[in-house]
């Protein structure tokens, strides 16, 4: 694709306008959000959704979320539910994506559903995001910032070393404080996990008042990140990991004498925090071959635990190719 000189934009109310100015125009902005950072465009723009993909090298079958300022705009592009509407009353804003039925007159481009009727929905909660779509005031479709398959950004920096180039803009918020992407629950029919995240699947069914039914992972997504390979560091990834071996790095959690660990003190809140920004750090260190100590599967960590299993998921043969290729050229 065509190069494109990326500006590095301050968290400030001119880089609000000019955010919101490049969206119009059909451009593509990276911000901020509390889970990871997005990289936004207009979603009723086809030209604009199709940058994104080309951007990212997305697979044009994984459908895409769309972010809005606040639950009442939300209304104006899906039918919601009895469901929907208690999950949204007490998880929006927030790190909670909702699928649900597209309204006809929706005007959202079919490449953001994928050609499903089905549209995945969140009101993000983060001071630059939400001045960002209320200055742009429609729908945003921004799926996480990073090329297709490979480690979330939390950082503008991470942002910048996998798309400098490729967008118009990265507006730096800091570091993003939940580090691993919302929680997606369908409410088409019983309300059903499609992804672990951000939101601990005990809140969602302590909302609801019942358990959720659970998604599965595919190679033909209804919604986005339930791709069973992804999130993926260069190096090859062995869970449970109670030690090293002597080619592996070690990334650890809890009181363990690892090269990197998401939480010394067994912190969940921070391992989430710290987990994308672990793995780009490996990449940096050119780590081959990954170990990973063992994470309480509970709480956040059922979302640190889905993004690790895909990280570990086996490439088909291109994909490792351009893994060998990328780790030569790196």
């Amino acid at each position: 694709m065509t190069y494109i000189k990326t500006q590095l934009l301050p968290a400030s109310a001119q880089s609000t306008r000019s955010a919101a100015a490049i969206l119009r125009r059909g451009g593509l902005v990276s911000f901020p959000t509390e889970t990871v950072y997005g990289l936004g465009a207009d979603a009723c723009n086809d030209t604009a959704v199709a940058q994104i993909y080309a951007a990212k090298g997305r697979p044009s079958f994984n459908p895409l979320i769309v972010h809005l300022a606040d639950a009442g705009a939300v209304a104006q592009f899906v039918q919601m539910n009895d469901a929907a509407r208690r999950l949204a009353a007490a998880f929006w804003p927030g790190a909670l994506t909702l699928v649900l039925p597209l309204k006809p007159d929706a005007g959202v481009s079919k490449l953001v559903t994928a050609g499903l009727d089905t549209l995945a929905v969140r009101v993000p909660d983060h001071r630059v995001a939400t001045a960002i779509l209320a200055e742009f005031d429609g729908p945003v479709a921004a799926p996480s910032a990073n090329p297709s398959g490979r480690i979330s950004p939390t950082t503008a920096a991470h942002v910048m070393a996998g798309l400098d180039g490729r967008i118009d803009a990265v507006v730096d918020g800091g570091a993003c404080g939940v580090g691993v992407e919302s929680t997606i629950v369908s409410c088409i029919g019983v309300p059903t996990v499609l992804r672990a995240g951000g939101i601990p699947l005990s809140a969602l069914t302590a909302c609801l008042g019942g358990p959720l039914l659970h998604g599965a992972q595919t190679d033909a997504p209804i919604a986005p990140g339930q791709l069973a390979s992804h999130y993926a560091p260069r190096g090859a990834v062995r869970l449970n990991a109670a030690c090293a071996a002597a080619h592996e790095t070690w990334l650890g959690f809890g009181d363990v004498s690892a090269d990197l660990n998401l939480s010394p003190t067994g912190d969940l809140s921070e391992a989430a925090a710290n987990l994308f920004g672990m793995l780009h750090k490996l990449d940096a260190l050119g780590a081959k071959h990954i170990a990973v100590s063992p994470i309480p599967d509970h709480g956040l960590g059922q979302a640190i635990n889905d993004r690790l299993r895909r990280a570990a998921a086996p490439r088909d043969e291109k994909e490792a190719i351009w893994r060998m290729d990328i780790t030569k050229d790196g």
